[in-house]
């Protein structure tokens, strides 16, 4: 049995536009509802979110049966993490909160295997279908996706030296955080966040790596693509969630006559 091609990895490399989706629920049921719909990537967030590692295996479950590939952002940059979050089945990884080079070095030093890295060796796990798969550990670094976030000021000073990094796949932008780096904490849409975002990301595009981000705006989200973002998430299943609740109980109200 062979090691499953990741479609992302390799979409993102040939400067495909890749369409995504924020899972911060953390249920299997929820991931499965959202699966379905068709978006090129999800990110399974563990960062912000009460998911634990159960939890992220059924998010994982469910979107195995798609062509959907499920990115997973851990709590930090932690190669017991990584290790575990590997031989789950993730197919790749959003590093929270990359500041410098070395940092970078350590979180892809986590996602492989010696003498070339750090992360710990066994065999019978999901990632190889217990065993099952053949040609994992050669064609294994090949496969998984690593996005490196950055999200503060300082970060995006440096951000060319850490695409540079040997074994960086892409670069994540998070407006949140840089927003309150910069002191519009609450404004990740402020013009001033995407005045350092936009010149930073065009740099990376210049180097031939992949950039990507999380925005609630579709219409926005189509516009960063169009400027040659290659993987941008338009949204998170629970503001969806909210805003359709909200919408809807709306909208009945306001169809409401007067008693």
């Amino acid at each position: 049995m062979k090691l499953d091609r990741n479609p992302f990895t390799h979409a993102i490399a040939a400067g495909e536009k890749q369409i995504g989706i924020w899972a911060s629920l953390a249920n299997a049921f929820a991931a499965e509802v959202i699966a379905h719909a068709g978006y090129d990537w999800a990110l399974l967030d563990m960062e912000h979110t009460p998911a634990d590692y159960m939890a992220v295996l059924g998010q994982l479950q469910a979107f195995a049966a798609t062509n959907t590939t499920a990115i997973v952002r851990p709590e930090w940059n932690d190669p017991v993490a990584v290790k575990r979050l590997l031989d789950l089945g993730a197919q790749g990884l959003l590093f929270p909160m990359i500041q410098s080079v070395e940092e970078a070095e350590k979180a892809v030093a986590a996602t492989r295997y010696p003498p070339r890295g750090m992360r710990g060796v066994s065999g019978a796990t999901r990632a190889t279908k217990f065993g099952r798969v053949t040609d994992y550990t050669d064609r294994v670094e090949d496969e998984t996706t690593v996005i490196l976030q950055l999200e503060t000021r300082l970060a995006i000073s440096r951000a060319e030296e850490i695409a540079a990094v040997d074994g960086v796949t892409g670069i994540f932008f998070g407006p949140a955080d840089i927003a309150a780096d910069i002191g519009h904490l609450g404004k990740p849409m402020h013009d001033d966040v995407w005045a350092l975002i936009r010149p930073a990301a065009q740099k990376i595009i210049a180097l031939g790596k992949p950039v990507g981000t999380l925005v609630l705006d579709p219409v926005f989200a189509a516009s960063l693509l169009n400027e040659g973002f290659s993987f941008v998430a338009a949204g998170t299943d629970a503001a969806m969630l909210a805003r359709a609740a909200d919408a809807t109980l709306a909208q009945v109200k306001s169809g409401l006559t007067t008693p």
